[in-house]
């Protein structure tokens, strides 16, 4: 797993190798306690989302509301262990 971005209210990891061996990207709403996990066509939508903002100069605040677009489907509480 590696952490690509963490803001105060989102993170985002991106998992690779045995577990998820086709990979991924896992988001965290931070404010709402909330998590999604992308895989698939969704995860390829979302690497070209990231890779269109990487091209644009952008703050916090854009990437934040790009990634409120992908939290809205997150229906799996954040549960600490």
């Amino acid at each position: 797993m590696h952490m690509l971005y963490n803001s105060e209210n989102f993170a985002v990891m991106q998992h690779v190798g045995d577990d998820h061996p086709h990979g991924g990207f896992e988001i965290v709403d931070k404010t709402a306690r909330r998590e999604i996990y992308l895989a698939g066509l969704l995860a390829d939508h979302f690497q070209a989302g990231v890779e269109r903002l990487i091209g644009d100069s952008v703050d916090e605040a854009h990437i934040d509301d790009f990634l409120a677009n992908y939290t809205t489907l997150a229906h799996h509480p954040v549960v600490l262990h």
